[in-house]
């Protein structure tokens, strides 16, 4: 797959993707087309076809697309919660232009991060898989499947000899596929704090019924998180009912459906559980 900048000239580079609907809707990485509205597919039988960006979002690295004529049958798209280590993987894509190609490995880890970017934003994925199925440029946009067949995950990178990455299908990214299919973008809400994941002790255990959480580095000035009274320091135990433990279990709450909406959050502070309130903003990129 090539894709072209908004005059429709300009060649700024090539991909994968994989057809997940059966009208005509494919999944890719967001780096692939960056920049451009549409582009040219080849598919494994021969097809050829016109295809639209549909929707990007570069904080997950997915995109979705769409193609002008009858594509091949879908895949099934699996979940990559159920992926354990030394699984058996399989990936799909164009790795350095050669259409088709199929290289096997094993889920070589589980639960890596990947920092993204856009302009000042900065965020990172989470729940990567990473494995050491043969990865090249031209991969990216392509399938992970597992050994049923079923995508669970798109390639996202090459981190090195032996070393692949790909973006998870689980049910935070198919919130942000539905996002792209419905709006063509992905609202995120913004509470303004840097949390990182550490142990409970075990008289906070006791106290909370946790074993970890997610201690407050930093607030914001005026962000609501500062609002709802949070302090570097916290432990937050609970956002939005739910418990939080893990890096990323706060970015999977904040979506389009909590913005300007009270947001619970419960905080442990010198032994003492603190309720407090927040009200997301919706996420900006700064002009």
């Amino acid at each position: 797959m090539t894709a072209a900048r908004r005059n429709g000239q300009v060649r700024i580079g090539g991909g994968s993707a994989v057809v997940f609907t059966e009208d005509g809707y494919l999944l890719t990485n967001a780096h692939v087309v960056a920049g451009a509205d549409g582009g040219r597919a080849a598919f494994a039988d021969g097809t050829r076809m016109e295809i639209d960006v549909v929707g990007a979002d570069p904080l997950s690295d997915l995109a979705v697309i769409r193609g002008r004529m009858a594509v091949p049958p879908p895949a099934v798209l699996g979940d990559a919660e159920t992926l354990r280590v030394g699984q058996l993987v399989i990936a799909v894509g164009t790795p350095l232009g050669l259409t088709g190609s199929v290289t096997a490995g094993v889920v070589s880890g589980l639960g890596r991060s990947l920092p993204t970017s856009v302009g000042r934003t900065r965020r990172v994925i989470e729940d990567v898989i990473q494995t050491d199925a043969a990865l090249n440029p031209g991969s990216s946009g392509g399938a992970l499947a597992d050994a049923h067949g079923r995508i669970v995950g798109i390639n996202t990178a090459v981190a090195g000899i032996g070393l692949g990455l790909a973006v998870p299908i689980n049910a935070t990214t198919r919130r942000i596929i539905s996002a792209l299919l419905a709006d063509g973008r992905v609202r995120r809400a913004y509470l303004g704090l840097v949390s990182t994941p550490v142990p409970l002790s075990e008289p906070e255990v006791l106290r909370t019924g946790q074993r970890r959480a997610l201690r407050v580095v930093e607030v914001i000035a005026g962000s609501p998180a500062d609002d709802a009274g949070l302090r570097p320091g916290d432990l937050v135990l609970r956002a939005g009912g739910r418990p939080v433990s893990r890096a990323g279990d706060l970015q999977q709450l904040l979506f389009a459906d909590v913005i300007g909406a009270p947001f619970p959050l419960a905080a442990l502070r010198s032994g003492v559980v603190l309720d407090l309130v927040a009200v997301p903003q919706e996420m900006t990129e700064p002009g």
